[in-house]
């Protein structure tokens, strides 16, 4: 997995590329713990994320409970297989996906 992010003054967009499984999901929760500090936007990019894992979901949901406090948090370019899991498990009814 290979994390980008680009920051916009208050706004953080973060792309993930590959795979977020339980092999590389701790990568990407210890980057969110930094680098949402003073952040009141958050884009997840999914443009090019193949798959998606339960500890990836759960690096998701500690994100947007985090972000429920201090502003908000979406998912973009969400591709079919990705949206799959996430509407088999009840994640596209908790997260913004545009």
């Amino acid at each position: 997995m290979e994390i980008q992010k680009e920051l916009n003054g208050n706004a953080l967009t973060i792309k993930v590329i590959g795979r977020l499984d339980a092999a590389s999901a701790p990568e990407l929760s210890k980057e969110l713990t930094s680098a949402l500090d003073g952040v009141t936007d958050l884009t997840f990019d999914f443009a090019e994320l193949k798959y998606i894992a339960s500890a990836g979901l759960r690096v998701l949901l500690v994100a947007q409970k985090r972000m429920n406090k201090q502003g908000s948090m979406k998912l973009v370019h969400v591709s079919e297989a990705v949206m799959e899991v996430l509407d088999m498990t009840g994640f596209a009814n908790l997260m913004t996906i545009a």
